[in-house]
């Protein structure tokens, strides 16, 4: 556990454990203190949210979506309560993550391509280095050219 036979050593570990729990101690203390930001939605429109005969819509184009709908009528989305529960159509609403990844728009942040990177090699596996080609030329085109294709619109 520490080492004992060094005298010098074991005093480095307490003084580095001691940083360490300062350290930790000072991140609760920073988020705790930080400033509490206003509600943005009202009363009226919280209401209307948990009214139980408010529809659905869908997350990608705002449609109302009928009851038990698994599908986007107008952009063809997955918006079932229960799609990434089930195996078969969970494949869908994957599907529209990696495609967002190679043709869609997406926020150009280093995480999110790590997200994708990470997210694609324990899918496609083997087959990973040929997604992260499509998604790094699609990462590296200019904003406004990635805005013309026709996909998804992530954000």
């Amino acid at each position: 556990m520490f080492a004992a036979s060094n005298p010098d050593l074991f005093v480095a570990q307490i003084a580095i454990g001691g940083l360490v729990l300062a350290g930790f101690w000072r991140l609760i203390v920073w988020v705790r203190n930080a400033p509490v930001r206003p509600d943005p939605w009202d009363a009226g429109f919280e209401q209307k949210m948990q009214d139980p005969d408010t529809p659905e819509t869908c997350h990608h184009c705002s449609t109302p979506q009928p009851p038990g709908a698994w599908f986007c009528e107008h952009c063809g989305c997955a918006v079932g309560p229960y799609n990434n529960l089930m195996p078969y159509v969970q494949v869908f609403s994957e599907g529209e993550v990696f495609r967002s990844g190679t043709s869609g728009q997406f926020r150009k942040r280093p995480l999110i391509l790590l997200g994708f990177f990470l997210i694609s090699l324990g899918t496609f596996s083997f087959l990973a280095p040929v997604y992260w080609l499509s998604l790094l030329l699609n990462f590296a085109r200019p904003e406004a050219a990635r805005k013309s294709l026709p996909g998804p619109d992530i954000l």
